[in-house]
């Protein structure tokens, strides 16, 4: 089943009371449905976890903690997501969003190009700061509902391909009784 797969590759929550900086926030994380994994909480989280990854801001892991907090999403998922934007990810993404909010918003084509540097982000970004912005919200939103979807249908295919196991056993258990 679906929750199997998503279980299998999740902390859990004893893990996280044990961590001496999460400790002083138990009281938070004592929500079960941050915890479980049912369909709304797995494909809840996906959505933020793809979205919040996909923002050129800081603090990615704190802000899907909040967020998947506030919307009672699954916590290690939304946490764990937002890693689709990592150093070997990052310039491919930005550099996707910046010309897709260049084309939108019909600036002038530069040659985008990100260096990460303290100089870049004070003195560079500025001037390509909107259409990243833009790009980044349409992208990530894009992803965001085009994750929740696919999990939505791969939690169902799952769910209707054990109802036709199962189908098919009982079915397989009665023609041996009667045979019997």
């Amino acid at each position: 089943m679906a929750k199997k797969f998503f279980k299998k590759y999740m902390p859990s929550s004893h893990k996280i009371y044990e961590n001496r900086y999460l400790r002083h926030f138990s009281h938070l994380f004592s929500t079960p449905n941050l915890w479980h994994l049912n369909r709304y909480s797995v494909a809840t989280a996906m959505s933020i976890g793809l979205f919040v990854g996909y923002m050129p801001i800081p603090g990615h892991m704190i802000i899907a903690a909040i967020v998947a907090l506030l919307v009672q999403a699954n916590l290690p998922l939304s946490i764990a997501l937002v890693w689709v934007n990592n150093p070997f990810t990052i310039a491919p993404m930005f550099i996707f969003a910046y010309e897709l909010g260049a084309h939108l918003l019909q600036v002038p084509h530069e040659t985008f190009h990100i260096e990460l540097s303290t100089y870049w982000i004070l003195h560079e970004l500025k001037r390509y700061y909107e259409p990243l912005l833009l790009g980044c919200f349409i992208s990530g939103s894009v992803l965001a509902v085009l994750g929740n979807i696919f999990v939505r249908l791969f939690w169902r295919y799952h769910v209707v391909s054990a109802w036709r196991k199962r189908a098919k056993q009982r079915k397989k258990q009665l023609s041996g009784d009667i045979h019997a």
